[in-house]
């Protein structure tokens, strides 16, 4: 292992319940409504890809920017209720003191993601910070993890991906990466199965079981 790449919501941060409420909220001022399995599915993927789709789904009259825009302030106007994922801290710090380069890759918008890392002072210790509008396909597509795994200078196959979403799961194996399931409820109901190790919280890890699950799967 080389590096360590973050997704950002239901990992770092316990942010999908709010998402999920803002959005369910706005998708039924807009005229339409989703249950909770098909919300579920969109978990991972970009703003602009779930909105192009429930606007195309539900004939909304908005843009898909506008809605996006919507959508952003309504979350940034409740980000006091974001909380740190449990023991996410203690976990990081281990990989800082042992010198592994980190990285966020969000699906989320760059505001909101600069929002969290500002509000958590995460900039002193994630070397690069991605979000979902510096890439033009959203997770499943691979695209996200390579462009961090570029810029941090470490081949595909150096870099660990630690994720909640299946989307984003399968996004890493596609990369060529391992990948670490983090069972998170506030995420639903996530399909993990295709990462290398599923955990359910960060107080399972440690360097000793990374290193171990890298020479297993390697």
């Amino acid at each position: 292992m080389k590096a360590v790449i973050f997704d950002m919501d239901g990992v770092i941060i316990n942010s999908e319940p709010l998402h999920f409420q803002v959005e369910k909220e706005l998708l039924e001022e807009l005229g339409g409504n989703l249950t909770k399995e098909a919300h579920e599915s969109f978990v991972g993927t970009t703003d602009y890809n779930m909105w192009k789709k429930l606007k195309e789904q539900f004939n909304l009259k908005p843009s898909v920017e506008e809605i996006i825009e919507m959508k952003k302030e309504r979350f940034l106007s409740r980000i006091d209720e974001v909380k740190l994922t449990e023991n996410f801290i203690d976990f990081m710090l281990i990989l800082y003191n042992e010198g592994f380069p980190m990285a966020i890759a969000s699906s989320n918008n760059r505001k909101i993601v600069d929002a969290v890392v500002k509000k958590f002072r995460l900039d002193k210790y994630m070397k690069f910070i991605i979000s979902g509008e510096e890439v033009k396909k959203g997770k499943p597509d691979p695209e996200i993890f390579l462009t961090a795994a570029k810029k941090i200078d470490v081949s595909p196959q150096g870099c660990l991906v630690i994720e909640d979403a299946e989307n984003g799961v399968k996004a890493a194996k596609a990369a060529g990466m391992k990948c670490i399931g983090l069972k998170n409820i506030g995420s639903g109901n996530q399909n993990l199965s295709e990462a290398d190790l599923v955990v359910n919280s960060f107080k399972e890890l440690n360097l000793n079981i990374i290193k171990n699950l890298w020479k297993e799967n390697s």
